[in-house]
């Protein structure tokens, strides 16, 4: 392991918004904050927003810098690549931030109900082989609305067209309240706030000329969850690679089947 990266993972333990609960730590030791976040992490009452594979947590910091009426909190199992937005926030000084190490899966462990106002799912893995593994699947709905309050939104910015043909096919189905489905951000009127804010990888996206869509719906408590067949929905021939070869391969072999996410 680089020189580099131990560093990174000897900041993350000292910083103060890192707190890192892997599977083991969380059986071992359970979660102090759970329906305390405001309380006892952040000091005040104000709404908890979550963003869900927050990568680099630029775009945590970002949200928290703009809202300081709200605390943000950014999730991710990947602490190398955190490092990067908590000690931004460590260094402005941010008291609405924090990031939380872990499995989404384990979501649930650490939030009590109705404890999150609003989601973030920000250009997330399409998951397009494995509908279970999708953060837009009713599987993930249904701990998102165990931990999310009555009027909680989930927002959806992604590159995929699959996956926000998807999600919107899942919406519809579900009759859930439907904020906005733009299958063109950028080009669509309005949502200022939410095209003022852009993650590294959604920059990447634009500047080679990729449309970004972005969905946002009310998520109901009490109605049941229907899955949707996406058997018909075309797949994304430029997310075939992983990650680490699309970075390598040149931009115009990239744009025709490589990926960021």
């Amino acid at each position: 392991m680089g020189k580099n990266k131990l560093k990174k993972f000897a900041d993350m333990q000292a910083y103060r918004c890192v707190l890192q609960y892997p599977w083991a730590r969380l059986q071992a030791e359970g979660f102090p904050y759970k329906g305390r976040w405001g309380a006892e992490f952040f000091g005040n009452s104000n709404p908890v927003t979550l963003e869900l594979g927050c990568g680099k947590g630029e775009y945590t910091v970002e949200l928290a810098r703009r809202h300081p009426e709200r605390n943000f909190i950014g999730i991710d199992i990947k602490g190398a690549r955190m490092w990067t937005g908590a000690k931004l926030a460590e260094t402005e000084g941010l008291s609405n931030v924090a990031f939380l190490r872990t499995d989404i899966e384990l979501i649930e462990s650490f939030f009590a109900s109705g404890e999150v106002e609003e989601i973030w799912i920000t250009f997330p893995d399409p998951q397009m082989q494995k509908q279970r593994k999708r953060l837009t699947s009713t599987r993930f709905l249904s701990l998102y609305r165990n931990i999310a309050s009555d009027s909680a939104r989930i927002r959806l910015k992604t590159d995929s067209p699959f996956l926000y043909a998807y999600t919107s096919r899942l919406v519809e189905a579900n009759r859930f309240t439907s904020v906005a489905d733009l299958p063109d951000l950028y080009a669509s009127d309005g949502f200022e706030d939410v095209k003022s804010v852009k993650t590294f990888y959604e920059q990447q996206w634009l500047s080679r000329g990729k449309t970004i869509k972005y969905i946002e719906f009310a998520l109901p408590q009490d109605s049941e969850l229907i899955e949707v067949d996406d058997s018909d929905i075309e797949r994304d021939d430029y997310h075939s690679f992983p990650r680490g070869i699309a970075q390598c391969m040149p931009e115009a072999a990239r744009d025709g089947k490589g990926s960021e996410n």
